[in-house]
């Protein structure tokens, strides 16, 4: 059945246990967020050559992140860590993660919704707000080289690479 596809049916967790855990904590990014993109930043090349008019563009790669802003919302685990992570001024490895990008409204297999975990690297934008408001943390999931492609179970959050 063909329809559109509501936004809540594209989860994105990020694991709150940081990348250097043995065992994935994996939490919903939602609490606090109201809006939130995927953008792929395609990385291209433009070419004309002698023999032609017109140019050619080639997509070469692309450089996703995922623009965050969040109401902080104490005891919300995506918050906490973001918040750790803002609070030590984490860089480079220390900054480093792992998200899972979730496709509800593809069919359930058995084993979780079609899925791709990514390693990702945390990047605050900014921290606090208007006054008489509540404070805003502001951050960037950068997600770094090739996806894994598997399933998700929301349920037991567990993710299971594809072969």
């Amino acid at each position: 059945m063909a329809g559109k596809i509501k936004r809540s049916k594209l989860a994105i967790f990020l694991n709150t246990a940081g990348a250097q855990s043995e065992e994935p904590v994996w939490s919903l990014i939602g609490d606090g967020v109201t809006e939130q993109v995927i953008a792929y930043n395609p990385q291209v090349s433009e070419e004309v050559y002698v023999h032609q008019d017109s140019g050619v563009t080639d997509v070469e790669s692309y450089r996703l992140n995922i623009a965050t802003p969040m109401t902080a919302i104490a005891g919300d685990p995506v918050f906490d860590f973001v918040d750790g992570l803002r609070m030590k001024r984490s860089v480079l490895a220390d900054a480093r993660t792992e998200c899972c990008i979730v496709y509800l409204y593809k069919e359930n297999t058995g084993s979780g919704y079609p899925a791709e975990k990514n390693t990702c690297s945390i990047q605050i934008d900014d921290f606090g707000g208007v006054g008489g408001e509540s404070a805003k943390l502001n951050f960037t999931v950068n997600l770094i080289g090739d996806p894994v492609a598997g399933t998700f179970d929301p349920e037991t959050k567990a993710f299971t690479p594809g072969e």
